[in-house]
């Protein structure tokens, strides 16, 4: 039971510098990663550039020893080579299983953050009008005079639309995939964990992993 935990549980999550969740999924309902119990599988991150490419395969591949980086068997010597021998590579070295990741789209959305007021709280001085009246209004306006507003502004994210798949080599297939939403983006190999949360809560949501 453990190597199907060994799958996607992939590092310990921490506080990431993106906001991700999922948006949507499917499932094949005939059988479930679970069921699968893979014992080699092909990290693949489908990205131009290969610096990023790197940093996502190595990021999923180092949790585990049945993960493979896929830019150690298909890349520039490889990229000439048909379909149907890229996957005769696949299946020479044994893999039963392959997760690519794949940026769909981004989208640029801005939204207004309002002003807010900071410092003394007007009215919170109760008992102490007493001792202001009769003084003047310098000392009545000391009083309130640290309270600040921040003004609003308006702010630009652009959120990540990532489309997570899981397949089957040994039936050729589709098993799962699902496309999530990343907003704030700061690090990638940081949002590629949170992406990976998402997909195992989403994965074991649907019965595709079981519940804790």
């Amino acid at each position: 039971m453990k190597k199907y935990l060994i799958l996607l549980v992939i590092l310990v999550f921490w506080s990431c510098g993106s906001n991700t969740s999922i948006v949507s999924s499917w499932r094949d309902p005939k059988i479930t990663v679970a069921q699968e119990e893979f014992k080699k599988v092909l990290v693949v991150a489908l990205v131009k550039d290969e610096a990023s490419r790197r940093i996502t395969e190595n990021r999923i591949a180092a949790s585990n020893t049945i993960f493979r980086t896929s830019y150690q068997y298909l890349n520039e010597t490889t990229s000439n080579l048909t379909k149907e021998q890229k996957l005769k590579i696949l299946q020479d070295e044994n893999f039963d299983g392959v997760i690519t990741m794949r940026l769909v789209s981004t989208e640029k959305e801005t939204n207004y953050v309002p002003g807010t007021y900071t410092g003394m709280y007007y009215g919170g001085f109760d008992g102490m009008y007493t001792g202001m009246y009769g003084y003047g209004f310098g000392n009545w306006y000391g009083m309130y005079s640290p309270t600040f507003y921040d003004p609003g502004y308006y702010q630009e994210t652009t959120s990540y639309m990532v489309e997570t798949n899981i397949f089957s080599l040994k039936d050729n297939k589709l098993i799962w995939t699902g496309t999530t939403k990343s907003d704030y983006v700061t690090d990638v190999g940081q949002t590629v964990d949170a992406i990976m949360q998402a997909v195992v809560a989403e994965m074991r949501k649907d019965g595709s992993l079981p519940k804790k």
